[in-house]
């Protein structure tokens, strides 16, 4: 896992918010996937830092997630 990363270094990712995610703010994320990691965001703070992880890690942590409901 990697946080030393800012959205800024990856200005060419295609960033996705939850479709569970409405327009009143709140605390909400943004992920995107790169060619071997997802990189993962506040959405209040997109010029903040980046929680990288494997595209294994985070199929894991949706599967968990998913699991969960």
């Amino acid at each position: 896992m990697n946080n030393a990363e800012s959205s800024t270094d990856a200005p060419s990712l295609a960033w996705f918010k939850s479709s569970y995610s409405g327009t009143e703010g709140g605390d909400c994320v943004e992920v995107a996937a790169g060619t071997a990691t997802v990189h993962i965001r506040d959405s209040k703070a997109v010029a903040g830092p980046l929680l990288t992880v494997s595209r294994e890690t985070w199929a894991g942590f949706i599967g968990s997630a998913s699991s969960e409901t």
